[in-house]
């Protein structure tokens, strides 16, 4: 249930505004053409370009002030905002403006009986809320696809990524501004304190959609309390079972993109199972390549001997470690008697973000393409291709672990609703 201790009056004043400036630019957003929309968003990511030097020594006062106070590596890889990530997001919204517009797409339509010409279009949302931890380019893809989905945009990112989030959010409103779109189709929600974030939480009727984007803590938060409509972001503790009939040199290609290509991401591998007939040679291989790439093995006490004897250090499993998002140079690992095992395991720990299987077998592949209830399911592939641009989406809002409305990477389409629209010549109901 929503808390019931009161919201201060001055967050939910200035609640209010933004919401109001939100949903005048939402209407005038619904107007735009494409043409329109893909030359804003060049014009967004020419001008992050233009203001790199802007960004990062903004980025910098973040990433110290937040190193000092003692924040975890895999957060302070995530805050980061290089010239090279200030370029890919730049990119990332070039990217956006080259897919097609989803604004006026009809989903379905039909004759009816009485001669009425029925239609189901695509629409925008309306107003889209974020609220999101220490990831700065959460801001430029939220905006960017909010944009050319026709909605307007209210920010609300960690405080450790403030000063480089009023930055970018300051570069993309007068870049807006001088092609005389209106600047509050990107707003930030820049006010300390959990009182704001509860203001835009409760502002039903005012925002359309709110998309939490961070830790559990986060999401659970927002979900649990908020009265806007919600859609689910899940964290990601992710699986890959290496099956009886793996090729086993595909399935340490997979294994270690999976785990160690970027650790603090939601798309990493977290736990890694292995079919006890192919154990005896698929572990050796797989510890080895993990234990050189500084992977810590949590297993059980059976698995110590070989995980140290491949060179990884050894830690005991309990629980938590099936149950964990590790976002870290560490794994857990078990060995599973059967395929059932391997999805009952599945089941029970899983965050129901993507899981893997390695395998040669078709049977086996479909079984777990069947039966894994995750968003993304990957046969013979890293877990790491969850991923809108990877699937060809341009960037994402997040990753929806929910059933409705949305499911796996949010794009341009998940960010739009639909409207009937209904063209007769005098019709009247008998």
């Amino acid at each position: 249930m929503p808390p019931t201790d009161p919201i201060d009056p001055a967050a939910r004043e200035l609640v209010t505004a933004l919401t109001t400036r939100a949903r005048a630019a939402a209407r005038e957003l619904a107007l735009l053409p494409r043409g329109r929309k893909d030359e804003a968003l060049r014009a967004l990511a020419d001008a992050l370009v233009d203001a790199t030097d802007e960004i990062v020594a903004a980025n910098g006062r973040d990433v110290e002030r937040e190193t000092a106070a003692g924040m975890r590596p895999n957060l302070i890889d995530r805050l980061t905002l290089g010239p090279d990530r200030v370029a890919a997001a730049a990119q990332g919204l070039r990217d956006v403006a080259g897919l097609p517009d989803p604004v006026g797409d009809v989903v379905r339509g039909s004759t009816s009986p009485t001669g009425l010409q029925v239609r189901q279009v695509r629409v925008p949302m309306g107003v889209v809320g974020m609220i999101y931890e220490a990831r700065p380019n959460v801001t430029v893809d939220a905006a960017g696809l909010a944009l050319k989905s026709g909605n307007a945009a209210i920010l609300r990112g960690g405080s450790a990524a403030e000063h480089t989030n009023r930055v970018l959010v300051a570069v993309m409103r007068r870049a807006l501004a001088t092609l005389d779109i209106t600047p509050d189709a990107v707003q930030l929600l820049d006010a300390p304190g959990r009182d704001a974030v509860r203001a835009l939480m409760t502002a039903r009727g005012e925002v359309d959609l709110l998309i939490p984007r961070g830790g559990a803590g986060l999401i659970q938060t927002v979900v649990t309390e908020s009265t806007v409509p919600t859609i689910e972001t899940g964290v990601g503790n992710c699986h890959v079972y290496v099956d009886a009939a793996a090729d086993l040199e595909m399935a340490e290609r997979i294994v270690l993109n999976a785990k160690t290509h970027r650790t603090s991401v939601c798309n990493a591998a977290e736990s890694l199972l292995v079919h006890q007939d192919v154990a005896p040679q698929a572990l050796p291989r797989l510890l080895g390549a993990l234990g050189a790439a500084g992977v810590t093995i949590h297993a059980e006490p059976s698995l110590r001997e070989v995980t140290e004897r491949a060179g990884a250090t050894w830690v005991e499993a309990t629980d938590d470690d099936w149950a964990a998002e590790y976002l870290s140079l560490d794994l857990a690992v078990r060995v599973v008697p059967s395929l059932d095992e391997a999805l009952d395991h599945v089941r029970r720990w899983s965050s129901g973000h993507t899981d893997a299987i390695v395998t040669a077998d078709r049977a086996a592949a479909r079984r777990w393409v069947t039966e894994v209830d995750s968003a993304a399911v990957m046969v013979n592939a890293s877990t790491r291709f969850t991923d809108g641009a990877e699937l060809g989406f341009g960037a994402e809002i997040g990753i929806s672990t929910q059933k409705l409305h949305a499911r796996g990477p949010m794009a341009l389409q998940e960010l739009t609703s639909t409207k009937w629209v209904v063209e007769g010549d005098g019709q009247v109901r008998a």
